[in-house]
């Protein structure tokens, strides 16, 4: 069974490169920007354009990996071997109709990353995804299904905590 102290200490830790990542991009995407290489020399030339929208897009991305690091930062972990219904901060492992295991952390942010424990890859997905919504609520050996555009995915929630 996952610890949810190392899982979450683990989000922390790809959280902070992320946000690292975000930020190198930014400053980068600002000194293109900012470069007298890129001011204009007419009115079809749109490099200092183009790098000052991509310098404002990555600075707000480093804005949504620093709310998303204190999200993780301040998250208060709940432990417990069984799980009346499930909800945020939930590990809940899964089978897919062909019987294909996942593992999901319904977290309060961060959702679409995957972090790597031992030999398992684990999903971090929020209530406001559609399989969130779909398994808040659920308990192990409920049987749920996903509506994805005009396919249905089916699965059996085998165990959370």
């Amino acid at each position: 069974m996952i610890n949810k102290t190392y899982l979450i200490n683990e989000i922390i830790k790809s959280l902070e490169v992320l946000h690292q990542d975000a930020f190198d991009a930014a400053m980068r995407a600002y000194d293109t920007a900012t470069n007298e290489e890129s001011e204009a020399e007419n009115k079809y030339d749109t490099l200092g354009l183009e790098a000052s929208y991509l310098a404002q897009g990555q600075s707000k991305r480093v804005t949504e990996c620093e709310a998303d690091l204190n999200i993780f930062k301040n998250f208060k972990i709940t432990q417990s071997d069984s799980l009346i219904s499930i909800g945020i901060g939930s590990v809940i492992y899964m089978l897919d109709e062909d019987d294909k295991a996942l593992i999901i952390f319904l977290g309060p942010a961060a959702g679409g990353l995957n972090i790597k424990l031992d030999d398992s890859i684990i999903t971090i997905i929020t209530p406001s995804s559609p399989l969130g919504k779909i398994l808040v609520g659920h308990s192990v050996d409920d049987e749920v299904e996903l509506k994805l555009g005009h396919t249905n995915k089916h699965y059996t929630i085998t165990n959370a905590f």
